[in-house]
Protein backbone atom coordinates (compact mmCIF):
# COMPACT_ATOMS: atom_id res chain seq x y z
CA UNK A 1 0.00 0.00 0.00
CA UNK A 2 2.87 2.47 0.61
CA UNK A 3 3.54 3.06 -3.06
CA UNK A 4 -0.08 3.52 -3.71
CA UNK A 5 0.24 6.77 -1.22
CA UNK A 6 -1.94 5.51 1.59
CA UNK A 7 1.35 4.20 3.59
CA UNK A 8 0.63 7.35 5.76
CA UNK A 9 -2.45 6.60 7.07
CA UNK A 10 -1.66 4.06 9.01
CA UNK A 11 1.69 2.49 10.71
CA UNK A 12 1.47 -1.89 10.59
CA UNK A 13 -1.46 -3.24 12.06
CA UNK A 14 -3.19 -0.46 12.37
CA UNK A 15 -6.86 0.43 10.39
CA UNK A 16 -6.94 3.04 7.81
CA UNK A 17 -9.38 5.51 8.67
CA UNK A 18 -10.89 8.24 6.74
CA UNK A 19 -9.66 10.92 8.88
CA UNK A 20 -6.07 9.83 8.77
CA UNK A 21 -6.87 9.52 4.23
CA UNK A 22 -8.02 13.35 4.61
CA UNK A 23 -4.60 13.97 6.61
CA UNK A 24 -2.65 12.55 4.00
CA UNK A 25 -4.76 14.19 1.17
CA UNK A 26 -4.43 18.00 2.81
CA UNK A 27 -0.81 17.77 4.28
CA UNK A 28 1.35 15.77 1.58
CA UNK A 29 -0.92 15.85 -1.49
CA UNK A 30 -1.85 19.49 -0.62
CA UNK A 31 -5.61 19.08 -2.10
CA UNK A 32 -8.21 21.89 -0.99
CA UNK A 33 -10.25 19.68 0.44
CA UNK A 34 -11.79 19.32 3.69
CA UNK A 35 -14.68 17.25 5.72
CA UNK A 36 -17.97 19.64 5.94
CA UNK A 37 -22.10 19.72 6.42
CA UNK A 38 -23.16 16.88 9.00
CA UNK A 39 -19.42 15.47 9.36
CA UNK A 40 -17.72 19.04 10.28
CA UNK A 41 -20.84 19.14 12.66
CA UNK A 42 -20.91 15.94 13.80
CA UNK A 43 -17.14 15.99 14.47
CA UNK A 44 -17.65 19.33 16.71
CA UNK A 45 -20.43 17.89 18.36
CA UNK A 46 -23.58 19.88 17.02
CA UNK A 47 -25.18 17.14 15.14
CA UNK A 48 -27.42 15.51 18.22
CA UNK A 49 -29.34 13.12 15.96
CA UNK A 50 -28.84 9.25 15.12
CA UNK A 51 -28.62 8.19 11.31
CA UNK A 52 -29.45 4.94 10.96
CA UNK A 53 -27.57 2.83 8.26
CA UNK A 54 -23.95 3.29 6.81
CA UNK A 55 -21.86 6.51 7.86
CA UNK A 56 -21.98 9.44 4.78
CA UNK A 57 -18.60 10.90 5.28
CA UNK A 58 -18.96 14.42 3.16
CA UNK A 59 -15.70 15.87 1.45
CA UNK A 60 -16.37 19.48 -0.08
CA UNK A 61 -13.31 21.22 -2.57
CA UNK A 62 -13.54 23.51 -5.41
CA UNK A 63 -14.90 21.87 -9.00
CA UNK A 64 -11.96 20.82 -10.38
CA UNK A 65 -10.35 18.94 -7.75
CA UNK A 66 -9.99 14.99 -8.13
CA UNK A 67 -9.04 12.82 -5.34
CA UNK A 68 -6.33 9.96 -5.80
CA UNK A 69 -7.28 6.52 -7.44
CA UNK A 70 -5.76 4.74 -4.39
CA UNK A 71 -8.57 6.83 -2.26
CA UNK A 72 -11.57 6.12 -4.62
CA UNK A 73 -10.83 2.80 -4.67
CA UNK A 74 -10.65 1.99 -1.45
CA UNK A 75 -13.16 -0.55 0.15
CA UNK A 76 -14.20 2.41 3.07
CA UNK A 77 -16.70 1.32 5.69
CA UNK A 78 -18.19 4.41 5.50
CA UNK A 79 -19.77 5.90 2.05
CA UNK A 80 -17.50 8.82 1.21
CA UNK A 81 -19.19 11.60 -0.96
CA UNK A 82 -17.31 14.11 -2.26
CA UNK A 83 -18.85 17.20 -3.49
CA UNK A 84 -17.06 19.39 -5.77
CA UNK A 85 -18.66 23.07 -5.41
CA UNK A 86 -17.74 26.72 -5.92
CA UNK A 87 -20.71 28.15 -3.61
CA UNK A 88 -18.28 29.20 -0.95
CA UNK A 89 -14.58 30.46 -1.48
CA UNK A 90 -12.97 27.48 -0.37
CA UNK A 91 -11.00 28.98 2.28
CA UNK A 92 -13.19 30.70 4.27
CA UNK A 93 -14.70 29.44 7.27
CA UNK A 94 -12.76 26.44 7.95
CA UNK A 95 -11.03 25.49 11.72
CA UNK A 96 -8.59 22.58 12.14
CA UNK A 97 -9.76 19.56 14.25
CA UNK A 98 -7.01 18.33 16.76
CA UNK A 99 -6.94 14.34 16.44
CA UNK A 100 -4.40 12.35 18.51
CA UNK A 101 -1.58 12.15 16.37
CA UNK A 102 -2.65 14.70 13.67
CA UNK A 103 -5.08 17.38 12.64
CA UNK A 104 -7.70 17.57 10.07
CA UNK A 105 -9.02 20.75 8.26
CA UNK A 106 -12.77 20.56 8.98
CA UNK A 107 -16.24 23.37 8.32
CA UNK A 108 -16.59 25.79 10.92
CA UNK A 109 -20.03 25.43 12.62
CA UNK A 110 -21.12 28.43 10.56
CA UNK A 111 -20.11 26.60 7.14
CA UNK A 112 -21.12 23.05 7.81
CA UNK A 113 -24.66 24.49 8.42
CA UNK A 114 -24.21 26.70 5.03
CA UNK A 115 -23.15 23.55 3.29
CA UNK A 116 -25.94 21.55 4.58
CA UNK A 117 -28.62 24.01 3.00
CA UNK A 118 -26.31 23.77 0.32
CA UNK A 119 -26.99 19.35 -0.08
CA UNK A 120 -30.86 20.22 0.81
CA UNK A 121 -33.24 19.17 0.23
CA UNK A 122 -31.92 16.19 -2.28
CA UNK A 123 -29.54 14.72 0.43
CA UNK A 124 -30.78 16.65 3.40
CA UNK A 125 -34.62 16.76 4.63
CA UNK A 126 -35.11 20.82 5.73
CA UNK A 127 -36.58 19.38 8.67
CA UNK A 128 -33.77 17.84 9.88
CA UNK A 129 -31.09 21.28 9.23
CA UNK A 130 -33.62 23.10 11.22
CA UNK A 131 -33.31 20.84 14.39
CA UNK A 132 -29.27 21.54 13.76
CA UNK A 133 -29.79 24.86 13.57
CA UNK A 134 -32.08 25.07 16.54
CA UNK A 135 -28.84 23.90 18.30
CA UNK A 136 -26.68 26.39 16.84
CA UNK A 137 -27.06 29.00 19.46
CA UNK A 138 -23.62 30.48 19.77
CA UNK A 139 -22.32 30.94 15.63
CA UNK A 140 -20.12 33.61 15.67
CA UNK A 141 -22.08 36.57 13.86
CA UNK A 142 -19.61 38.11 11.99
CA UNK A 143 -18.08 34.90 10.82
CA UNK A 144 -22.14 34.05 9.38
CA UNK A 145 -21.78 37.36 8.24
CA UNK A 146 -18.90 37.35 5.95
CA UNK A 147 -19.66 33.89 4.71
CA UNK A 148 -23.18 35.06 3.36
CA UNK A 149 -21.66 37.77 2.34
CA UNK A 150 -19.28 35.67 -0.12
CA UNK A 151 -22.04 32.94 -0.53
CA UNK A 152 -23.16 32.57 -4.07
CA UNK A 153 -26.12 30.61 -3.54
CA UNK A 154 -29.40 32.54 -3.41
CA UNK A 155 -31.33 29.49 -1.85
CA UNK A 156 -28.73 28.75 0.54
CA UNK A 157 -28.50 32.17 1.86
CA UNK A 158 -32.47 32.29 1.76
CA UNK A 159 -33.44 29.22 3.85
CA UNK A 160 -30.30 30.39 6.36
CA UNK A 161 -31.93 33.32 7.22
CA UNK A 162 -35.36 31.91 7.45
CA UNK A 163 -34.30 29.16 9.71
CA UNK A 164 -31.81 31.47 11.88
CA UNK A 165 -34.84 34.21 12.40
CA UNK A 166 -37.35 31.37 13.27
CA UNK A 167 -35.00 29.89 15.61
CA UNK A 168 -35.11 33.31 17.01
CA UNK A 169 -31.42 32.99 17.71
CA UNK A 170 -29.58 36.00 19.27
CA UNK A 171 -26.80 36.20 16.83
CA UNK A 172 -29.56 36.53 14.06
CA UNK A 173 -29.87 40.32 15.18
CA UNK A 174 -26.32 41.01 15.11
CA UNK A 175 -26.43 40.32 10.79
CA UNK A 176 -26.75 43.29 8.53
CA UNK A 177 -29.06 42.12 6.02
CA UNK A 178 -28.28 45.21 3.64
CA UNK A 179 -24.95 43.96 2.94
CA UNK A 180 -26.47 40.41 1.70
CA UNK A 181 -27.52 39.91 -1.95
CA UNK A 182 -30.84 37.77 -1.92
CA UNK A 183 -31.48 37.95 -5.42
CA UNK A 184 -35.22 38.59 -7.06
CA UNK A 185 -37.83 36.40 -7.66
CA UNK A 186 -39.58 33.47 -5.59
CA UNK A 187 -37.59 30.15 -5.09
CA UNK A 188 -39.53 26.74 -4.59
CA UNK A 189 -38.00 24.24 -2.56
CA UNK A 190 -40.76 21.98 -3.21
CA UNK A 191 -44.24 21.45 -5.27
CA UNK A 192 -47.51 22.21 -3.23
CA UNK A 193 -45.55 23.94 -0.09
CA UNK A 194 -46.24 26.82 1.82
CA UNK A 195 -44.81 30.40 0.66
CA UNK A 196 -43.18 32.44 2.65
CA UNK A 197 -43.30 36.00 1.66
CA UNK A 198 -40.55 37.57 3.63
CA UNK A 199 -37.63 35.35 2.19
CA UNK A 200 -39.72 34.42 -0.93
CA UNK A 201 -39.38 31.04 -0.84
CA UNK A 202 -41.76 28.29 -1.39
CA UNK A 203 -41.15 25.56 1.05
CA UNK A 204 -42.65 22.17 2.68
CA UNK A 205 -45.71 22.79 5.24
CA UNK A 206 -43.75 20.23 7.83
CA UNK A 207 -40.68 22.90 8.46
CA UNK A 208 -43.07 26.02 8.52
CA UNK A 209 -45.69 24.65 10.61
CA UNK A 210 -42.39 23.82 13.58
Amino acid sequence: MESSGTGALKRPGEEVTWQGALYTLQAQAKLPLHAGALTALALQDFAHYVRFGKQTVSLFSPIKTRLPEWFRNYDWPQLIVHERTSFLPNDIGITDLQLPLFSIRISSPERAILECLYLSPDTLNLVECYQIMEGLTTLRPQVVQYLLEQCRSIMVKRLFLYMAEKARHEWFKRLDHAKLDLGKGARSIVKGGVYVETYALNLPEELVKL
